[in-house]
């Protein structure tokens, strides 16, 4: 699919460009974490504020780990762990909270970025289900 858009839009800078604009214009959270044990989180969209309250700006350097608390599944956490250790994709849902400590539904699909075989990095796209 690069390719093609490469070849379609002419050349990788604007390939790039296209995704930050699908990425910044979602309707879903985007959130991008670095391939590091931790995951510490490289990029955020404004659907992310939307979605959790958290500036996108405040939670670079952290890791998603920010949204979990009391109601947090923790046998989906451990097949998000096992998924990411796999280099694999992750599809889930569970009790995440607000900046403001509110509860919600979260649904949200991982999937690893890829140069060659190695992992540089995931994306997360998230969204809330119905209400708690």
């Amino acid at each position: 699919m690069a390719t093609n858009l490469e070849k379609l839009l002419g050349g990788q800078d604007v390939g790039l460009a296209l995704l930050q604009a699908l990425a910044e214009n979602s309707f879903d959270s985007v959130l991008i974490t670095d391939a590091s044990k931790e995951g510490k989180i490289i990029y955020a969209n404004k659907a992310f504020k939307k979605l959790t309250g958290y500036e996108p700006d405040a939670v670079i350097g952290k890791t998603p780990r920010i949204l979990q608390g009391a109601g947090t599944d923790a046998k989906v956490i451990d097949r998000l762990s096992v998924a990411l250790k796999a280099g694999g994709r992750f599809e889930g849902k569970a009790i995440n909270y607000k900046k403001d400590g509110t509860p919600f539904i979260m649904f949200w699909r991982v999937v690893p970025i890829k140069a060659g075989k190695t992992i540089k990095a995931w994306v997360a796209i998230q969204r809330e289900g119905a209400s708690i």
